[in-house]
């Protein structure tokens, strides 16, 4: 049985940033597959290859995940020899978070993502990347706004 309700434009939108977003990751997961990192590990990489060393909590802020996941990544990355951590001398419960040599030398390594843009939107007209950029922007901080409002009905 199919849906024949007619989707909205509104809905629309949702539908396909949410489907640009996972196809764009999984790009990015398959390109980063050869060097045993997934899509958020590098994003830890590239906030401590390009800010330095970054508090654990801080980065948890940056990327907008949970405390517990951050923490399995962060604790993946110690595994593998790419990051270590360090207590902060004003609060030992935090942590400082700093690439190794090893984490600097595969840094080094790794391909240049920026491929993924371009096939995304080289050939876009710019107009029509910013009417996007500012229907999504608006969006969400609506969103943001509803969620700091609560509750929902």
């Amino acid at each position: 049985m199919t849906d024949d309700r007619k989707v909205s434009s509104r809905e629309q939108v949702g539908v396909w940033a949410k489907r640009c977003y996972f196809a764009g990751r999984a790009v990015m997961d398959a390109a980063l597959r050869p060097y045993d990192l997934g899509s958020v590990q590098w994003y830890v990489l590239y906030q401590l290859a390009t800010g330095g060393p970054t508090m654990q909590r801080d980065l948890v802020r940056m990327l907008e995940i949970e405390r517990a996941t951050m923490t399995g990544i962060v604790a993946a990355l110690v595994r593998k020899g790419l990051v270590e951590q360090e207590a902060d001398q004003a609060d030992h419960r935090q942590k400082l978070v700093r690439m190794t040599a090893a984490g600097a030398k595969l840094w080094g390594e790794l391909p240049d993502l920026g491929f993924i843009r371009s096939a995304a939107f080289d050939g876009v007209d710019a107009a029509d990347i910013a009417i996007a950029v500012k229907v999504l922007q608006i969006a969400t901080q609506r969103l943001e706004a509803l969620l700091q409002k609560g509750p929902y009905s």
